[in-house]
């Protein structure tokens, strides 16, 4: 019997060293694997009724596409998809008493947001989203890291986020919570209620890890040492 199979999205949001964001966030969006055909389509069914042509993604947010935004923040938690993210105060970040660089300390971080709950009886495929020059080095990094430790990561690739309509959906809710995190004047009253939105769905601070065996919506905040 073929193994149960998940795909993983992956994105990251003020991950650089020196950007002068305070929180560092990586987050991922989880769906079966037999699903992912049928929130694609859902969602570009979404995007039609509202005639949204763009990517889906934080930076994209406007008034006159609040609306669409909204009722896709419902499809989120209406459905079995689940997001889970790291966060990282970098004020706190000591690599020197860990004799570590960032890189280091990044791909860490990393391990930390996709070994939570990992069934040994599933099989899973990451997908990141590709960044840089440096992302096929970061995917070969992250394929020796996490197999190292577990079995279960069939596979582990960059895609661009055009690709896939789940990446997008996760650099959308990861932006709304780094926006809530980093950005003190949230001048912008469209992206202040849909981080509302995503609060009273959620119904647990944003600010804050959440309870352990939380599935939906799974923030963890790093007590660095």
């Amino acid at each position: 019997m073929a193994l149960k199979t998940f795909n993983i999205y992956c994105d990251e949001s003020c991950h650089l060293e020196n950007d002068h964001k305070r929180y560092m966030l990586l987050g991922s969006i989880s769906s079966a694997y037999n699903q992912v055909k049928r929130h694609t389509e859902r969602i570009n069914n979404l995007k039609r009724k509202h005639h949204y042509f763009g990517e889906i993604k934080w930076s994209n947010v406007s008034n006159s596409q609040l609306q669409f935004y909204k009722e896709l923040v419902d499809y989120f938690f209406d459905t079995d998809l689940r997001f889970r993210a790291v966060v990282i105060d970098k004020s706190k970040v000591n690599n020197e008493d860990f004799q570590q660089d960032f890189d280091t300390f990044y791909y860490k971080m990393y391990y930390y947001l996709l070994n939570h709950n990992k069934n040994s009886q599933y099989a899973y495929n990451v997908y990141l989203d590709i960044k840089d020059d440096l992302s096929a080095i970061k995917v070969q990094k992250l394929k020796k890291i996490l197999n190292t430790k577990f079995g279960v990561f069939r596979n582990i690739q960059n895609i661009r986020s055009h690709e896939s309509i789940l990446l997008q959906l996760t650099d959308f809710i990861m932006g709304a919570l780094s926006y809530n995190l980093n950005d003190e004047n949230q001048k912008v009253i469209a992206k202040r209620q849909l981080i509302e939105r995503i609060k009273n769905h959620a119904q647990q601070n944003l600010k804050c890890s959440s309870d352990y065996n939380s599935s939906k919506l799974n923030l963890f905040f790093i007590e660095l040492q």
